[in-house]
Formats: C-alpha cells, sequence, structure tokens
C-alpha cells in the first residue's frame, strides 16, 4: 500500500475542525455600523413553521376585479416562484375558485427579529415583473415586458424526426408583437432570457424572425414543465396587484424551547458516540468521529447557505430527521471500515497490508447502500418537490415535508462519501505511518510481542 504523507492526517484534521466550527457559528464582521455575514451559520438557517412559527395570509385581487380560474393558478404560480426562489420549501397555496381568495402560508425570515406580518406579506404579494431580455444575464436590455404578452399556454409539436415534443406558445399583444419581430431580429441564434422579478426562468435561443406575433418555446419539457412555465409567464402579465384580506402568525407546532432540546440531544448523542467509536475501535474510531464531525459540517454548510451569495434552506422536522439518518449511515460506513481492519489484523498480516485490505473490503457494502438511499432521497425529490403535480393528490404540506427530508438526507449521504469514506481513509493512512501509532493493538488487533 502506497503511504499518505505524515503531515496529510494534520491537514485534513484542522481542515474538518476549521469547517466544522464555522459551519455551527458562522463568520461575522462590521462595516461601521452594518453587520456583515462572511460565512452562514446555524443561527442563518431559514427554520420551518414547525419549528419556528410563520405566517398565514390571504389575499384577493385588487380593485374588486373578478378574476377566472386562469388568473387565480396564474396568480398561485407566480407565488410559488417567490418562495422557491428564497429556498422556502415549508409553504402551503391554498387557490379559493369560488371566491377568489388565495391562503398562504410560510415561515419566517431566518434574520427575523420583530416577527412583523405586514413585512413579510408585502414582500410575498408585490406586482410581479416579467422581462424578456437580451442574453442570458440578468443585465441585459429588456425588450418586453408582461404587459407585451397576450397569454401563454401549453402545447405540442411534430420535430422533424416525426416525435411530439411539449413546447410553450406565447401570444403577443400589438405592441408586444412589433418588439418581439425587432427583438428576434437584433438576437437571431442568440439567446433571449425570460425573467421574473430576478429569477430566469427560460432561456431560449432564437431561431427565426418571429414578427406575426406568435412564438414557440421549445426544449427539454415534460407535460408539467411546460404547463408551469406557461402558468408562470402568465402571471408575469396579470393585470392587478394582490390586497391582504386578512393574516395572523402561526405558533411552532413544537413550542419555543424544541431546538434547544435538539441541540442538548446531538451533543449527547455524539459524545455517546465517540465513546463507542474510541473503545470499541481504538484508532480508527477517533478517526471515524473526526471524519463524522466532517460529514456533519458539510450537511450543515449544505442547508445554512455557508456563504452569503446562497440563501439557507428551510429546515424543518423531517429535514432534521434526514440529516440524523444521513449520520447513522456514516457512523456505520465506519464500523464496517474498522471491522473489515480488526478482521485482517487477527490474521497476523501487516499493518500497511490490513488497511488496504480492509478499507478496500468494506467500500463494495458501503458504496451499494449508500447508493441505494441516494437514488431514494432523488426520487423523493423529484417527485414531492416544490409545486411539483403531486400535490394535487397528497398535498401541498405533505409535498414540502417529504421534500425537506429527501434533500437533507440526500446531502447527508454525499457528506458521508466525502468525510465518511474519503478523508477517513485518507487520515487513516497517513497516520499509521507515524512510528509510535504502529501497534496493532492501536487498530484492533492482538498485543505485540
Amino acid at each position: 500500500m502506497k503511504r499518505i504523507g505524515k503531515p496529510v492526517f494534520f491537514i485534513v484534521f484542522i481542515v474538518i475542525l476549521a469547517l466544522a466550527y464555522t459551519s455551527i457559528f458562522g463568520v461575522y464582521g462590521e462595516n461601521g455600523d452594518f453587520d456583515i455575514t462572511y460565512i452562514k451559520g446555524i443561527n442563518d438557517i431559514r427554520w420551518g413553521i414547525d419549528i419556528n412559527g410563520g405566517v398565514e395570509a390571504v389575499f384577493a385581487p385588487a380593485d374588486g376585479i373578478d378574476a377566472d380560474e386562469d388568473q387565480m393558478e396564474s396568480v398561485k404560480s407566480i407565488l410559488d416562484l417567490r418562495l422557491v426562489s428564497q429556498n422556502v420549501t415549508d409553504y402551503e397555496i391554498y387557490p379559493d375558485y369560488t371566491n377568489d381568495r388565495i391562503t398562504v402560508r410560510f415561515p419566517w425570515k431566518s434574520d427575523e427579529s420583530n416577527y412583523d406580518p405586514d413585512q413579510a406579506i408585502n414582500e410575498l404579494c408585490a406586482t410581479a415583473v416579467l422581462t424578456f431580455r437580451g442574453g442570458s444575464d440578468a443585465s441585459g436590455e429588456v425588450l418586453l415586458e408582461g404587459s407585451d404578452v397576450k397569454s401563454a399556454y401549453s402545447s405540442y409539436q411534430s420535430t422533424n424526426s416525426g416525435v411530439h415534443e411539449h413546447v410553450v406558445v406565447l401570444e403577443l399583444t400589438d405592441e408586444g408583437t412589433q418588439k418581439f419581430a425587432s427583438a428576434t431580429s437584433q438576437y437571431l441564434n442568440q439567446t433571449i432570457s425570460i425573467w421574473m422579478d430576478e429569477e430566469c426562468i427560460s432561456a431560449p435561443t432564437v431561431n427565426a424572425v418571429i414578427s406575426d406575433g406568435s412564438a414557440i418555446i421549445s426544449g427539454d419539457f415534460d407535460a408539467a414543465s411546460s404547463a408551469k412555465l406557461a402558468s408562470t409567464i402568465n402571471a408575469g402579465a396579470l393585470p392587478f396587484g394582490l390586497n391582504v384580506e386578512s393574516y395572523s402568525t402561526i405558533s411552532p407546532s413544537l413550542g419555543s424551547y424544541a431546538l434547544e432540546a435538539m441541540g442538548i440531544a446531538a451533543l449527547a448523542a455524539m459524545a455517546f458516540i465517540f465513546l463507542f467509536m474510541l473503545i470499541m475501535y481504538r484508532l480508527p474510531g477517533f478517526i471515524a468521529f473526526i471524519a463524522l464531525l466532517g460529514q456533519m459540517a458539510v450537511a450543515i454548510i449544505a442547508v445554512s447557505g455557508y456563504f452569503p451569495v446562497f440563501p439557507s434552506f428551510t429546515m424543518t422536522i423531517p429535514g432534521i430527521a434526514g440529516l440524523i439518518l444521513s449520520i447513522g449511515m456514516g457512523v456505520d460506513a465506519n464500523i464496517i471500515t474498522a471491522e473489515r481492519i480488526k478482521d485482517e489484523l487477527w490474521t497476523g498480516k501487516t499493518l500497511d497490508g490490513c488497511i488496504r485490505n480492509g478499507t478496500k473490503g468494506s467500500f463494495s457494502a458501503i458504496f451499494d447502500g449508500n447508493v441505494t438511499v441516494i437514488i431514494v432521497a432523488v426520487i423523493l425529490i423529484l417527485v414531492f418537490g416544490p409545486a411539483n403535480i403531486f400535490s394535487a393528490i397528497f398535498g401541498v404540506s405533505t409535498t414540502g415535508l417529504i421534500y425537506a427530508f429527501g434533500y437533507t438526507l440526500l446531502v447527508g449521504v454525499i457528506a458521508n462519501f466525502i468525510m465518511g469514506v474519503g478523508a477517513s481513509r485518507l487520515m487513516l493512512r497517513s497516520i499509521s505511518g507515524l512510528k509510535f501509532l504502529r501497534n496493532k493493538r492501536l487498530y484492533g488487533g492482538k498485543k505485540q510481542s
């Protein structure tokens, strides 16, 4: 077995400790009277309604407009888009087509201190702005606006090979027709992107100059995605805003001390795992615990918005359950490796040979188990993701909860591959090169004569 340099263990160890500390506590600074977040920590996570409570609001069309069902669906689509673009997945939207009302429930922001429902609602129901821009960047020239689009709908067409594909058809106003003809002439064989506020929702390439006021957006669409894009475009063309009929705050279902209790339980569980791994597997157990800290740090990074440019994921109780399950899989992966190394040591082979055979022999079992869980987690995310068509069957609330579980389970298992499989083996091969740590008893073998 080719040995890893002795300093590698200490380098990886320091990196893991740094990741663990900064992912939990974050890194903050000040610039005069302004607070600056360099690295986000646990306190920057946006907690779900079940943990931190939130707001429930009932919206109605402004100016007494009698909205039809398509317009109500458009409003629902833009509210969906705004919440998802902020990484808010724990939300519920219930349209009432008979009375022209939409009820929305969503959690507080992570930095909310005043818990002012007025401010939270105003940010959600502000009039959406749909724009068509030259190129694929937000800084591109605005070519058309939502008011230039008469309607958008999902359809399908036949390709040159005879295969049917789903598309989105745009019908433009008279003014929009003129603007679009000029835009497609200017950006022929280039990209014209479609934006809702500052969120890019599509970036098609112009294949021809379109002057008849009817355009087709094609791409890798299915029935659901083409219908959603059409609904979102229609939302930007709505001629009315939203009034707040009523609102109220939602209390967390777990109580105000639930997070503290979970934090204490997590620390107690980590202490128990550390003692168990150290007693049962000695040096490999110690390294496994370090890798477990790294796994937790990577998982927290994926949900906290570790860097200021990335928003935090909405963490719910099912989401926490997904992290706990992935940590359990991380412990299991290290136990399998440690047991294989111990078995090899009792055959009387050299230490280097035992570490090589033990890590190699355990990889297939760890890989198969983790890949199976990854497949399940991806299915949960795809089937029960935000605004998914299955919400009509299972309910919007159930959709968000299952999505949170699948997401955190996925990032936790990926973190296990990085730390529990990669970093732990790197550290073990490195530290085994230190002369005073080459006694087989430290790895679970027999006492050396």
